[in-house]
């Protein structure tokens, strides 16, 4: 074997190793993970944010998009800014901000799984029949999932969802990505 392609092999081995070992999660990371279900909690409870998601369960999913369309819908027409532009968008958008690049994705679904709001254009329009929807709203608890490449903010991230509650009961979810590099530090 040539010098080039041992060290071409030798370089992807290792990338490979640093990936996996991005993706595990050490009991330190899930402290500060458990401590993000809590700040997620916190800002699932904002009155913009509720605000939003009772407006959005009167009018329902936008009848005509589907996932093909929302995947072929591109990230700067009006469809697409209204979720970026409302005031539950907002003030994600600071909070995020604050977290210095912990949170890497953050949007807000309401009772159908839709989106209400979000950072930047999520992979999905609805989320409702995925775990990280359906537990946090129909048991009123946090849901976690696994560290994983998440291909919308291309990094390396585990996500957690909880519910948006009004009178103790969800009526929609916020869902966060946590990068895994700045939990690992």
């Amino acid at each position: 074997m040539s010098r080039t392609v041992s060290t071409i092999v030798g370089a992807v081995l290792v990338i490979g190793v640093v990936r996996a070992a991005e993706l595990e999660v050490t009991a330190a990371m899930q402290a500060r993970i458990d401590e993000w279900k809590a700040k997620a909690a916190a800002w699932a409870a904002e009155k913009e944010v509720v605000e939003a998601v009772e407006r959005q369960n009167k009018l329902g999913p936008i009848a005509e998009m589907t996932e093909e369309k929302w995947k072929a819908t591109k990230r700067r027409e009006p469809v697409i800014l209204q979720f970026q532009k409302n005031k539950a968008a907002g003030l994600l958008a600071e909070k995020a901000k604050e977290t210095e690049g912990a949170v890497s994705e953050a949007f807000v679904c309401a009772a159908a799984g839709e989106k209400v709001a979000f950072l930047e254009k999520t992979s999905s329009y609805i989320h409702k029949g995925r775990p990280k929807f359906d537990t946090p709203f129909s048991t009123g608890k946090a849901w976690q999932g696994k560290p994983e490449f998440d291909e919308s903010t291309q990094t390396y991230a585990v996500q957690i969802a909880v519910p948006i509650l009004s009178k103790d009961k969800p009526i929609g979810v916020l869902v966060l990505g946590l990068s895994l590099s700045h939990l690992a530090k």
